[in-house]
């Protein structure tokens, strides 16, 4: 729709607000000149706002565009403050989502900017997405990574993140190769597939099973769904970069735009 075509709409939108408020202001007077003793002033009004509704209601249906219009700038208006809120959550708790001890970093621990991700093992959009981490991780070395691990495709999902979290503690410097086997590979990820990739790059799986049962994992979780629900954050992938909550597979491209700007503030 062009611009001009908002600008007319708008326009008649307008007309009808003024015709219709016109219209009332007038037909009140008869109304009240000419009703019978027994026509109550709520009758009256009634009728008024029933006979404008009609009018409103026509020209609607002559002009369905002005639907669209108006739930776009529904759409604008949500976003707005969705993005003011979670700007607000960011701020407020910058150490849990940037710093926590319980979540992976990859690439430059001290880097400059850093991207967080929540993602899930069985989420296809993140398997799509390992290649943009990948891509940006080696183009730029001052680029921190963090992974806020986040299953919410089922039960599966759960057991294989619960795997990879006593990967993580028992083996964190071969938690990126674990990740990216576990990530970017086919079929579902459960935690027989976890575990068999966990034995294979060295892991105990006696060791393996009993960190599993660590209070640790649990806590991880938790403080990752909270701070999920905080931020509106409902599927994966979903970023937070700077202060900008940026949900979806960009790609690499988008992504390093948004650290670009995020360095040349």
């Amino acid at each position: 729709m062009t611009k001009v075509a908002l600008i007319g709409a708008a326009a008649g939108i307008v007309g009808v607000a003024a015709l219709a408020l016109g219209y009332q202001a007038g037909r009140s007077d008869v109304v009240v000149a000419s009703a019978a003793p027994e026509m109550s002033s709520t009758t009256a009004s009634t009728t008024d706002r029933a006979e404008i509704e009609g009018i409103v209601r026509n020209y609607l249906i002559n002009n369905p565009e002005v639907m669209i219009e108006v739930q776009t700038a529904l759409n604008a208006k949500q976003e707005a403050a969705q993005k003011e809120a979670s700007t607000e959550v960011i701020s407020e708790n910058r150490d849990k989502i940037f710093q926590s001890p319980m979540d992976a970093v990859f690439g430059n621990p001290k880097g400059d900017v850093t991207i967080v991700e929540f993602f899930d093992y069985n989420c296809g959009y993140c398997k799509k997405a390992l290649p943009d981490m990948d891509a940006l991780l080696k183009s730029d070395p001052n680029l921190r990574f963090v992974m806020k691990e986040f299953p919410i495709l089922g039960a599966d999902s759960t057991r294989a993140h619960i795997v990879a979290k006593a990967f993580k503690a028992l083996m964190p410097d071969k938690y990126l190769e674990f990740h990216r086997d576990l990530l970017g590979g086919e079929g579902r990820a459960t935690e027989a597939s976890a575990m068999a990739i966990a034995v294979k790059l060295g892991a105990n799986e006696a060791q393996m099973r009993e960190k599993m049962l660590s209070p640790e994992v649990t806590k991880a979780f938790n403080e990752n769904f909270e701070l999920a629900n905080s931020l509106s954050i409902t599927g994966t992938p979903s970023y937070v970069v700077g202060n900008e909550v940026v949900p979806g597979a960009l790609g690499a491209d988008v992504l390093a735009e948004k650290i670009s700007h995020i360095r040349n503030k």
